[in-house]
């Protein structure tokens, strides 16, 4: 080693132990750094990993990890990651690509390790699941940064879908000075009325079970159905807009006992009951939408562990009603939970940028409430054209949770913020495929609601599409939101 380089090699030395001492006295609200990890070069980039322990509350319990790439490979920006399902754990691999590309990253665990059963009875599970968690680990990411870099990021963005969903709209309903642009894929954001009909979804299932070949028969009448309304590429293949009214479900059920004979009265009536959705036992209200046409059965229920955080581990779920039991549920998480208010001026104010995107087929997170959400935005800023300057909503022909036999490829979206953020170029026409074993089946365009894609003289053009459509989740089912 020349004199150089080895000077080099020691200054390199001496800033690393720097700036590992300095994140070790770093002083974390609420929390501390637990661990300092410099990963040298291999698959990946060498790069530095923080981990942190959080705990706002009597019972929390938050992990945070941060993964940092060198200072001369990092391009000055910040990106949070949202978790799935009841959280509980983090994935160190997600964060890896992000900071190969040159991004400060981070997320979460939300705080419910080392399973759901954490929530039991805890409030303060409950707010750091809902909100908390997201937002301290924003706040404890960019100390670390600051730290690191000795400079904050220039910009930062959010992305996540399903519980990441939620994460997002909570991020921009409730701290819009944390993110300059946010994704919300396939949001779980109306988390408490989405719950509640997993809970109605289950019961109906555990009375009246479909096999599979009924179910597949009931999917191929809703699309067979609806294959009118269909440009000809997917008519009789996918549902792109499963809107739709009682008549409507009567005719799809009809034509699944065609179709299937197995299919009995009961069969008939629990249909009825899935595709209408839940309502209040008592006052007959409007507690969420069911089940969206030529979408599987089989993603539509389970998750009741939010009920179990209220009723406790040892409740017979199957016996809770959609009165009394409902409006105790909805009172204790609803608050926490729910990312719904529709006022999003402090975030689009100071230029924030979101894009939400649903699935036609997807059961898990039916796209109605986040079309009702989004059409609630519009009425609160009094034009669609002011909250497509910085709010768009895509719905996507055919996609379920993740691959179905719709379209199930599309463009960086995180990439698309980005650029409508820093260089204020706004998404309109995606790019949209249907990729099968490598080979591209279907390949449209796809615009933002309410436009929608028709094919007209040979050519894809954008319609106007019908605005709202859904029946809106009552309002006490979404409790304004507390701290």
């Amino acid at each position: 080693m020349t004199y150089h380089s080895l000077a080099i090699f020691l200054l390199a030395a001496t800033t690393a132990l720097a700036v590992t001492d300095e994140l070790k006295q770093l002083q974390i609200d609420s929390g501390k750094v637990t661990l300092i990890e410099q990963v040298p070069a291999g698959k990946v980039p060498p790069h530095t990993v923080v981990k942190i322990v959080l705990h706002p509350g009597k019972d929390s319990n938050i992990h945070v990890e941060v993964c940092l790439p060198e200072a001369e490979k990092w391009n000055k920006r910040f990106i949070g990651l949202g978790n799935g399902g009841a959280a509980g754990r983090i994935s160190s691999g997600s964060l890896l690509g992000y900071m190969a590309r040159g991004y400060a990253v981070a997320t979460t665990d939300m705080g419910t390790a080392p399973n759901s059963d954490s929530g039991i009875g805890k409030p303060d599970v409950w707010k750091d699941f809902g909100y908390r968690a997201t937002h301290l680990m924003t706040v404890s990411a960019k100390q670390v940064i600051q730290a690191y870099y000795g400079r904050a990021p220039e910009f930062s963005y959010f992305n996540g879908g399903s519980t990441g969903g939620q994460q997002a709209l909570q991020e921009a309903q409730r701290y819009p000075e944390d993110y300059d642009g946010i994704v919300a894929n396939v949001p779980a954001h109306c988390r408490t009325p989405l719950h509640a009909y997993f809970l109605w979804n289950e019961q109906i299932f555990h009375q009246c079970p479909f096999t599979s070949a009924q179910e597949e028969n009931v999917i191929a009448a809703g699309n067979e159905y609806m294959a009118a309304r269909e440009i000809p590429q997917t008519a009789g293949k996918l549902v792109s807009d499963p809107r739709c009214t009682e008549k409507d479900i009567e005719a799809v059920i009809a034509l699944a006992r065609k179709k299937d004979l197995t299919l009995t009265d009961k069969h008939a009536e629990a249909l009825r009951k899935l595709f209408g959705g839940p309502k209040h036992a008592i006052t007959g209200e409007r507690i969420f939408d069911g089940i969206p046409f030529g979408s599987s059965f089989k993603i539509a229920h389970g998750h009741l562990y939010l009920f179990q955080w209220v009723f406790g581990k040892d409740k017979d779920l199957l016996s809770l009603d959609f009165g009394k039991d409902i409006d105790t549920y909805t009172a204790a998480l609803g608050p926490y939970l729910n990312a719904e208010n529709a006022d999003l001026t402090p975030f689009e104010k100071r230029g924030g940028k979101l894009i939400m995107i649903s699935g036609s087929a997807d059961s898990c997170v039916p796209y109605h409430a986040s079309l009702d959400y989004y059409e609630r935005v519009i009425e609160h800023f009094g034009s669609l054209e002011k909250v497509a300057s910085f709010c768009k909503f895509y719905i996507v022909p055919g996609m379920s949770h993740g691959p179905g036999p719709g379209i199930n490829k599309l463009p960086d979206m995180l990439g698309l913020v980005m650029n409508w953020r820093e260089k204020g170029e706004g998404p309109h026409t995606l790019n949209a495929q249907r990729v099968v074993d490598g080979k591209t089946e279907l390949d449209m365009p796809l615009y933002p609601y309410p436009e929608k894609t028709s094919w007209d003289s040979g050519a894809f053009k954008p319609v106007n599409g019908p605005r709202g459509g859904v029946e809106r989740v009552a309002e006490r089912f979404r409790p304004q939101a507390t701290e």
